[in-house]
């Protein structure tokens, strides 16, 4: 486990008392049910924002705290524990890294500020089609317009600023497109796991480079796939822990199922899975931010670690409650259902293990 130093703590302190007084899962349930289409609730975000949150990466010469990805991350993670909805992935980490490593001064000026203070949600628009898959780019730049689709744009339906790969004069870049601008069109697409994601068409729509072409993609999206995986830890931790809470009380032939063999055995294979992801996790989240240049394969060595154990632990949470785990009034299975979207989110498990054996040398 990381050593946090003070200012970590506390965020990390003060995330866990918000997420379990003002978001637990009870308020996930209320915002799936109420059928919001940008797929969280606007006034929570608004208060994550108002704490400061949404300017954790980004420096204080732009408005933000400059704490640090892995403190980003400690937040991510209670975030994860309750379901919690929010652009934070995609606009905090996502967006807000590709102006850090990317952006002119201007463009910093214009953008990190109203990203830091809530009132812009970026978004990332990378892939083109059914799986990720950033190197394939039909989408094109030329003078100064964009042209192309992109599919499962997260959190694309309403945001602001959309940070767009295409082929330009150079190369493969990103490109800066503002969200209101006449030549983007987007239709919702509804998840499994509520969340709030489209599919995006940009007509000739106006759009600044960003400069570093590929390198501040790769950089880009390793960062944003280290927040996903952060958030899944705390998922995954949580769906462990409420499966272990209900083991030691539900009664089958008049003993307490977790005095069974074969579930201990079940729950100890994942309690040690859940170590083993941590550890990944927080590798990956303190190599980026010492800079270290093995981060791309830290990173794919937690995505593909982190999306095995939270694929089995939320599989465990469904089958260990039995019959009632497989009820919407029972939250098993919500944290299923994030699974499997986080799995998919920037790259899968086969992804990033490719990914990881290819930097690797194989």
């Amino acid at each position: 486990m990381a050593v946090l130093n003070e200012e970590q703590s506390m965020l990390r302190d003060a995330a866990k008392s918000w997420t379990q007084e003002k978001s637990p899962v009870t308020a996930f349930r209320k915002m799936r049910d109420s059928g919001v289409d940008i797929g969280y609730d606007a006034n929570a975000w608004n208060e994550m924002a108002e704490m400061g949150w949404a300017g954790v990466i980004i420096p204080e010469e732009y408005g933000g705290s400059d704490f640090g990805y892995l403190s980003l991350g400690l937040i991510l993670e209670e975030l994860g524990r309750t379901l919690t909805a929010s652009p934070l992935v995609a606009s905090a980490m996502g967006a807000a890294s590709a102006l850090v490593l990317g952006g002119s001064d201007a463009q910093k000026s214009e953008w990190l500020p109203k990203i830091a203070e809530g009132s812009v949600v970026g978004a990332l628009a990378i892939d083109e089609g059914a799986h990720h898959n950033p190197g394939k780019v039909d989408t094109t730049f030329s003078g100064g317009k964009i042209t192309g689709k992109k599919t499962f744009v997260l959190e694309g339906l309403k945001a602001d600023l959309l940070v767009v790969s295409a082929k330009g004069p150079d190369g493969i870049g990103l490109y800066l497109v503002r969200g209101d601008d006449a030549g983007v069109s987007r239709s919702r697409l509804a998840l499994a796991d509520s969340r709030g994601a489209a599919n995006i068409e940009f007509k000739g729509a106006v759009a600044e480079p960003l400069s570093g072409g590929a390198d501040t993609l790769e950089k880009t999206l390793d960062r944003v796939r280290a927040g996903v995986c952060a958030e899944m830890l705390g998922a995954a931790v949580q769906a462990f822990e409420t499966t272990l809470d209900y083991l030691k009380v539900r009664v089958q032939f008049g003993q307490v199922i977790g005095s069974f063999q074969a579930l201990q055995h079940r729950a100890a294979k994942m309690f040690t899975d859940l170590e083993l992801a941590r550890s990944a996790v927080e590798a990956a989240l303190q190599a980026i931010d010492a800079g270290s240049p093995d981060v791309p394969e830290l990173v794919s060595l937690a995505k593909a670690k982190m999306g095995d154990t939270f694929h089995l632990v939320s599989n465990e949470m469904v089958q260990m409650h039995g019959g009632i785990g497989m009820t919407d009034a029972h939250d098993a299975g919500f944290y299923l259902k994030r699974a499997r979207a986080c799995e998919a989110a920037f790259g899968s498990q086969s992804f990033h293990r490719d990914r990881y054996a290819r930097i690797q040398g194989y």
